[in-house]
């Protein structure tokens, strides 16, 4: 691709917008940006715990519009909607259609140790452990608090309950941790500094295969 290419985030929570749009600056800022939110589609999900037919379509809808301005590649940045983004990865195979979470899965798995996987949004835990390969030694955390304390502007206490998280799963036998939801990336230095563990985040491994992928 010889221009810089058109990238589509595609969120379902206000809160991921910010850390990925800080992660392209810091390491792609070349890359062109538009940003499509429906915050709907989280708290949705939270109430009915069903990806329905309803929620599939509107999956097409907001990715349809996103290929109809012109994006190269969809990004999207909630971990909870795996089944909708592969269909919308179906129905546009000509690009690059990632979830959220796939690129982590594929940093995490291929360090080949214990992994400690933490979500602050509790659909998270029942969509995304089945994507690590069956090899891959795997504990899960919730961190519920930390959602709530981001929706009441407390973002100390969210990092705060991400770092204890962290904590129990290091105690638990965990050598890596994985920061499932985008909007948990602001927690990465501090959940690094408690543990000293390897700490990967959605955003940055994201990004850095979109990079790979798009050139």
């Amino acid at each position: 691709m010889t221009s810089a290419p058109r990238i589509a985030l595609i969120h379902a929570l206000s809160h991921s917008v910010a850390p990925v749009n800080q992660g392209f600056d810091a390491t792609w800022p070349a890359a062109r940006r538009m940003n499509l939110l429906d915050d709907s589609l989280s708290a949705d999900l939270a109430a009915t715990g069903t990806l329905d037919e309803a929620m599939f379509q509107r999956f097409h809808t907001l990715a349809d519009y996103a290929v109809a301005t012109g994006a190269d590649a969809l990004l999207f940045t909630c971990s909870a909607f795996g089944p909708c983004i592969e269909a919308v990865a179906r129905r546009h195979a000509s690009r690059p259609v990632l979830k959220p979470n796939e690129a982590m899965v594929e940093a995490a798995a291929a360090r080949g140790r214990p992994v400690g996987l933490i979500a602050s949004f509790a659909p998270t835990l029942a969509s995304m452990p089945p994507e690590f390969p069956a090899q891959v030694p795997l504990q899960t955390a919730l961190a519920a608090e930390a959602l709530d304390a981001l929706n009441a502007g407390r973002p100390d206490e969210h990092d705060r309950a991400v770092v204890a998280a962290a904590l129990r799963l290091q105690a638990s036998g965990c050598e890596v941790i994985a920061l499932a939801q985008f909007s948990m990336a602001r927690a990465q230095a501090a959940v690094q500094a408690a543990t000293g563990l390897p700490v990967l985040t959605t955003v940055d491994s994201a990004i850095a295969k979109l990079r790979r992928r798009l050139g």
